[in-house]
């Protein structure tokens, strides 16, 4: 773990600190004040994320360090949707959402700025990563309503299963989307709209488990509200491995290895 004393580092503990007192102030129950550090916590992560694009001068999404400063700003947003659109309101776990985020971007992965390698010179960079991003922020937010629900019982659980399958609901078209794009990109990259690379076969797999969720659902509806919560949190957890473990790992180097 390393600390960065740079003007990008040092925005990034800034908009970290912001949810954190959020946070502190949603458990208080001092609201008001939770949601004007909430929004300031915004705020820096956008100025953030721009002086990242104005300092590599291409869309920052290209490392890893790069693609969770880019979730700590999605955040705020998915949150206030899920609130006004989607009836879920759990500020207090997205302002933690925001805190673990971040937290690799501000002391594990280097703000290192890096050369934009030819395969990622396409228009199709920024909306493949960014709607998978996306997706992932509102895959996270089901997967915890999943694990309340599993400690819930009577109407409280159902409500859980509920709000949970609405986010899975609004997430799996944008990962839909992520797919299909990076299938298109990887034709203009490579000639092959499929490698079997380990994160095509990864981002694969997650979307299948959703895909099985769905099915499941369809089948017996909220009979079994605590294995549809399991479908989501295994979901999630194939993610993590996509955006970790594969970007990471030495065994399942390939064609997406510029993403370490």
């Amino acid at each position: 773990m390393e600390i960065y004393y740079t003007t990008q580092g040092l925005l990034v503990y800034a908009t970290i600190a912001c949810y954190l007192l959020a946070f502190l102030c949603a458990l208080l129950k001092w609201r008001k004040a939770g949601r004007l550090l909430y929004m300031l916590g915004f705020l820096t992560a956008v100025f953030s994320f721009a002086y990242r694009w104005y300092q590599v001068r291409h869309v920052p999404l290209q490392n890893l360090f790069e693609v969770f400063l880019f979730l700590g700003m999605l955040i705020y947003p998915v949150s206030v949707f899920c609130k006004r659109k989607l009836k879920v309101e759990n500020d207090a776990f997205d302002m933690f959402i925001g805190i673990v985020v971040l937290f690799p971007a501000g002391f594990i992965f280097s703000p290192e700025p890096r050369q934009l390698p030819p395969a990622l010179q396409c228009w199709l960079f920024a909306p493949h990563v960014a709607v998978y991003m996306l997706s992932y922020i509102f895959m996270a937010k089901a997967a915890f309503e999943g694990m309340l629900q599993l400690f819930c019982t009577g109407d409280r659980s159902l409500e859980k299963e509920s709000a949970s399958y609405r986010m899975v609901c609004a997430g799996f078209p944008l990962m839909t989307a992520g797919l299909l794009l990076g299938s298109w990109w990887g034709q203009l990259a490579w000639s092959d709209f499929w490698g079997w690379d380990p994160k095509e076969l990864w981002s694969l797999a997650s979307w299948l488990v959703y895909v099985g969720y769905f099915h499941f659902r369809a089948m017996f509806g909220r009979k079994h509200p605590r294995i549809n919560s399991l479908w989501v949190i295994s979901g999630l957890a194939l993610i993590i491995i996509t955006l970790f473990w594969v970007n990471l790992s030495r065994i399942f180097a390939g064609l997406h290895s510029y993403a370490t």
